[in-house]
């Protein structure tokens, strides 16, 4: 990635993210690449649409980020097609159901598998690829819902705070190797995902999301609150009690 924070090749892990094709967007320039990858990505010509108009050459990839064992074998193909990637965005994942996650056992593990563990190992793939190509952004989205979980709901921020520290870690591993990692927090992202939902106060649209989060690669900064406010805010929310913590909304 260049001192512009324009990249060459974008790596997209979940195509249909409006938070992550927004920030792909934000980065293309000419002769740039993005490869959307997702499920069924023979159903992504939205998104392919908007990254064209932006200016850059798309090519879609059929991924499935619960089947892990695919993964490495997935990272190759990219690599071996498109050479040294750029920036590598992990968007993928999903809110699950929370009432049914309660008593559906099955559902819960179903949730941390997403948010979690098939982050753990795209991202550990990723970072080997980039460590061997000696340079490289990671871009990943933990949430505030991780920062302390609650009650309203545990099972995805569980899976949240595991990712944050998880990829906190890695950041750490990654120093000196010419690798750079960003780690995005959001608050309540109003979009798609919750659609239905009452927005929670600081929430944030996909696109101010993509604009913090393309200034801070781009200022090459290692973690970022989105919005900023947030950070603070939570610094007191740790000290409630567990009592008054447990009655938190979502």
């Amino acid at each position: 990635m260049s001192g512009s924070g324009d990249a060459g090749t974008i790596l997209l892990l979940g195509g249909r993210s409006e938070i992550g094709l927004a920030v792909a967007v934000r980065l293309v320039s000419p002769g740039s690449t993005v490869v959307l990858a997702a499920r069924r990505s023979a159903d992504l010509d939205s998104q392919e649409s908007v990254l064209r108009v932006a200016g850059a050459t798309v090519e879609r990839a059929e991924f499935d980020a619960d089947i892990v064992d695919d993964h490495e074998g997935f990272l190759r193909k990219v690599v071996e097609r498109h050479g040294p990637i750029d920036v590598a965005i992990t968007a993928f994942g999903i809110l699950g159901d929370q009432k049914r996650a309660e008593v559906d056992a099955a559902h819960a593990v179903s949730i941390v598998h997403t948010d979690y563990t098939a982050h753990v190992s795209i991202l550990t793939l990723l970072a080997k690829h980039l460590r061997e190509q000696g340079r490289g952004s990671l871009v990943v989205f933990s949430s505030v819902a991780g920062v302390r979980v609650r009650r309203a709901n545990y099972v995805y921020g569980s899976a949240k705070a595991g990712l944050d520290g998880f990829a906190s870690g890695l950041a750490d591993a990654l120093v000196g190797s010419g690798v750079r990692m960003l780690l995005v927090r959001p608050g309540f992202v109003i979009g798609r995902m919750t659609e239905g939902m009452t927005p929670a106060p600081l929430s944030s649209t996909p696109d101010q999301v993509a604009d913090a989060t393309v200034r801070a690669l781009r200022k090459g900064k290692g973690e970022i609150w989105v919005p900023g406010t947030l950070r603070p805010l939570f610094a007191l929310l740790r000290l409630l009690p567990r009592a008054v913590w447990r009655r938190m909304p979502r």
